[in-house]
């Protein structure tokens, strides 16, 4: 529940979740304050997945 309150979440919309989503929310919480060194580019898009 400590987890959940950080998360701002209500009773109301705990009540509409399965526990996968918040455990979604938690992730993608904590990578919002990771620091990538590196962002791709639209040539490093082609180059793994091809033109297409």
């Amino acid at each position: 529940m400590l987890r959940c309150a950080e998360l701002g979440l209500s009773d109301e919309a705990l009540s509409s979740m399965d526990i996968g989503m918040v455990y979604d929310l938690l992730i993608e919480q904590a990578n919002d304050r990771e620091k990538y060194p590196y962002k791709a580019t639209q040539d490093d898009i082609y180059r793994f997945f091809g033109r297409g």
